[in-house]
């Protein structure tokens, strides 16, 4: 088994609910082939940085999972069907993305270098 990442752009058209079921329908694809599902992200509305069927926004997702190198086959030809799915893209992770991620996943990067901002109850009364 491999590791794998998958990224996939959704229309922009679809409602919230439309996209949480377009992806959990991809994630039990993976789930009926025997794959491991290690993380998914859902990230939102983003614009992209060329139109996409006349589209200039989309929802992103990405689906992290262990599987057969011949699972990924069935997958692309199921975001092929769905007419929702504008793009994808699916890639082997080797052992040092695999750490990377799962240190990401873990937020050990921006720690101390990105700090909230928080005002005082005395700078709000100002």
């Amino acid at each position: 088994m491999n590791n794998y990442e998958t990224v996939f752009i959704l229309n922009p058209v679809l409602s919230e609910d439309q996209m949480k079921d377009t992806v959990d329908k991809f994630v039990k694809v993976l789930k009926k082939a025997d794959a491991n599902v290690v993380n998914v992200e859902h990230w939102g509305l983003k614009k992209l940085a060329y139109p996409i069927q006349h589209k200039s926004t989309g929802f992103y997702a990405l689906i992290e999972f262990a599987a057969a190198p011949s699972l990924i086959n069935t997958l692309e030809t199921e975001y092929r069907r769905d007419e929702s799915v504008m793009r994808f893209l699916t890639t082997v992770l080797d052992k040092h993305a695999v750490k990377y991620n799962e240190r990401r996943r873990k937020g050990e990067f921006n720690k101390g270098k990105v700090k909230p901002v928080r005002k005082t109850e005395e700078e709000l009364a100002r």
